[in-house]
């Protein structure tokens, strides 16, 4: 039988992680104090729209799983069985030791941008410090804990701007990836859902989970011959207060909602108020026009219409402009339709569909040796390939207009404020920079925080609330432009004068003073 230990403990890692730790052992390398950035290159790009910002998500989740992991004599057993091509041990009694000895990785310090925010290319989302060996055995979990959780956020935050403010509820636990769906819903409200179906994860975070009923509610009652009819009135029996009917299974307009408003009526003369109706097929613009005209002349005005199947933020973008363009046909405020409207979206938010993989990496960027932090460079075939190199603080800035206008990486001896001439450089094009004289910088805010020091949490860690508050101040001084569905603006991420010197002057060391910084260098991954 599968150990469950063995999927989710030290061992939750790639091979080359333990690998390398091996190696770093045995050339007495393994305490030497180096520093990790976490950061992702592009953001998701969905095809027909993109995304010009992301919600980071998955840092609580990360911060437990490095709190309560603990190296097993199981963990010791699985790694003593591995075997080389030759039938050779992998990893020798000496290794195996010394992992038992670290217990865990309560040697390392995390800093990260806090979970709820908004946060752009490049900019490191986590750092990590401390000895080599073990902040490299971290790489995998790390990123595997925060990837795809910002990847949901993100499409959550997207699909929430695209709702007008209406309800967003998670529905995507029965298409998610396995026990990563888990991570997935509370990521979703981290970027802003209101709620999920997904009943583990909405009790344990404190949220009351949403749902309706399947159609197989309704095919049963047809099946027995009893009718649609009589499978409402079924379920309204049990949840007279909490009652939201599936109207599509025979015929939304013709049946469906008729049926509805019926039992809707006999709940109201037995004293209780229907919460709506979910429509999960057809044309949903449509039905969601033509079933409000339904439950208005029928007396039942602020019932709710959950629409759901197949949406995603440029899904509901098109079914509001259409509300828009066809309610007046029917004598219905498109304002009043749209205003009712929850959206239960499920398999393309839990999925990322589109662009179902977040480009985290983890890159080595200084390493101390001689008494001093040495700064590290990686040579890429590409300039956006290579990795900003050295101990960085990061600021954001924010103009005149209280509007942010660049995340701003800087060496850690650098003091950036307000009220100061920034200059500002592109990470990899030395002729592109700008210049904010000081009356056109309104603040500037440090984004990383310390999470762990040396394995103690020392920076709390707030409820989902209080990260989709957040999210919702970051997006309110984010220019429109760059929250755009389609073809968002660039955002500008920047580095100062002596970073950018610092980057430069690193390339050339690696590959000699005629090679240009901005082509990259060396083929490389």
């Amino acid at each position: 039988m599968t150990s469950r230990h063995l999927l989710g403990g030290i061992l939750f890692t790639d091979l080359y992680q333990l690998t390398m730790a091996q190696v770093y052992l045995r050339m007495g390398l393994h305490d030497q104090r180096a520093q990790f950035d976490q950061f992702f290159r592009k953001y998701p790009d969905y095809g027909n729209h993109q995304a010009g910002y992301c919600i980071t998500a998955g840092l609580e989740w990360l911060v437990d799983w490095m709190q309560t992991t603990r190296v097993t004599n199981e963990d010791l057993d699985a790694l003593r069985s591995l075997k080389g091509v030759t039938g050779r041990r992998l990893f020798g009694d000496d290794f195996l030791t010394w992992l038992s000895l670290q217990g865990g990785f309560e040697s390392l310090t995390l800093r990260a941008v806090p979970e709820g925010r908004v946060i752009h290319i490049d900019v490191p989302q986590a750092v990590v410090e401390g000895p080599l060996a073990m902040a490299q055995i971290l790489e995998t979990a790390l990123l595997n804990h925060l990837n795809y959780p910002t990847l949901v956020a993100t499409k959550a935050s997207r699909v929430v701007d695209a709702g007008r403010g209406r309800p967003v509820i998670e529905f995507g636990l029965r298409r998610g990836p396995e026990r990563a769906a888990n991570a997935g819903a509370r990521a979703a409200l981290v970027g802003g859902a209101v709620s999920t179906s997904n009943v583990g994860v909405a009790v344990s975070l404190g949220f009351a989970p949403k749902g309706t009923h399947a159609h197989s509610l309704v095919q049963v009652y047809l099946a027995m011959g009893r009718g649609e009819l009589e499978a409402f009135r079924a379920f309204a029996e049990v949840y007279p207060d909490d009652t939201v009917l599936l109207v599509d299974t025979v015929d939304t307009l013709e049946s469906g909602v008729p049926n509805a408003i019926t039992v809707f009526e006999e709940l109201r003369a037995r004293g209780h108020e229907p919460l709506g109706i979910r429509l999960d097929s057809g044309d949903l613009a449509y039905l969601a026009i033509r079933s409000a005209e339904m439950l208005d002349k029928a007396g039942f005005p602020d019932t709710t219409i959950v629409i759901s199947s197949g949406l995603d933020e440029l899904a509901i973008w098109q079914i509001l402009r259409q509300i828009e363009d066809e309610a007046p046909r029917y004598g219905m405020d498109a304002d009043g339709v749209i205003g009712r409207l929850t959206y239960g979206v499920g398999s393309n938010l839990i999925t990322s569909q589109g662009d179902a993989v977040q480009d985290g990496v983890y890159k080595l960027v200084a390493v101390h040796h001689g008494g001093d932090w040495v700064p590290a460079i990686k040579i890429s075939e590409t300039a956006e390939k290579v990795p900003n190199p050295g101990r960085k603080s990061v600021w954001r800035v924010y103009d005149e207009r209280g509007r942010a206008t660049a995340d701003l990486m800087a060496t850690e001896d650098e003091e950036v404020a307000a009220g100061r001439r920034l200059e500002l450089h592109h990470p990899t094009r030395h002729e592109l920079r700008r210049v904010l004289d000081p009356g056109r910088v309104s603040e500037v805010e440090p984004l990383l925080t310390d999470i762990l020091v040396e394995g103690d949490l020392v920076e709390e860690l707030p409820q989902i609330h209080v990260l989709q508050e957040r999210r919702q101040r970051d997006l309110e001084r984010l220019d429109p432009g760059v929250r755009r569905l389609v073809n968002p603006h660039i955002y500008h991420v920047s580095l100062t004068p002596k970073l950018w010197a610092l980057k430069k002057r690193l390339i050339e060391e690696a590959l000699g003073p005629n090679v240009d910084p901005e082509s990259g260098g060396a083929a490389g991954g």
